[in-house]
């Protein structure tokens, strides 16, 4: 097994939680992982990426070659489209449709929509809206992360394992809610695929 993941978004949004969940999951099947941050401005609404290796054999580089992910999964939509030179014709996108407008010049809705709509793997959803019917406004990341979940390789009991060791200090409810978020984005995320 092997799984190459670029995670993308701004700063505050969570991706480095999703980050700890999915190698919390890979570690508890048995498989190693190699993570190397890249932030862009060390602040909240800077952007933020990560490269994150999953194998089942030794991972030499921690960082992704251009054209070798296999998925970018991102919180922002502008910042999924940032790292498509590193995904190859077979890669997924797993992104959030909500804009984080934090530039001036930020692209129109349309031209984002219109050029994820053109590429053929991406399941694109807004993830804010799910977390909120998920009575968990708050778990936007969670429901990213389970709709990326079908794409990874690794059981989604394992993935829910993890989110309940993250978030287990801040208590019982924020365990649930951030698991109610994670189960409707992997329905979401179902959905799209059929």
């Amino acid at each position: 097994m092997k799984k190459d993941i670029i995670l993308s978004g701004v700063g505050g949004q969570g991706i480095l939680s999703i980050a700890t969940v999915i190698g919390h999951a890979a570690l508890d099947e048995g498989l190693q992982i190699k993570q190397a941050e890249v932030h862009g401005m060390s602040q909240r609404g800077g952007d933020v990426q990560s490269n994150l290796r999953i194998s089942s054999r030794t991972i030499h580089s921690d960082l992704i070659p251009q054209g070798a992910a296999d998925i970018v999964i991102s919180l922002e939509p502008m910042e999924a489209l940032r790292y498509l030179h590193w995904l190859p014709a077979h890669g997924w996108i797993v992104t959030s449709t909500t804009a984080f407008k934090n530039i001036d010049n930020y692209p129109e809705d349309a031209a984002i929509e219109s050029e994820l709509a053109a590429l053929p793997r991406v399941i694109a959803l807004d993830v804010e809206a799910i977390a909120r019917e998920a009575a968990s406004p708050r778990s936007a990341n969670m429901a990213l992360l389970g709709a990326a979940a079908p794409f990874l390789d690794l059981p989604v009991e394992r993935l829910e394992e993890g989110i309940c060791a993250i978030f287990a200090r801040k208590g019982q409810s924020i365990v649930e809610q951030n698991l109610a978020a994670f189960r409707a984005g992997y329905a979401h995320a179902r959905k799209q695929m059929k």
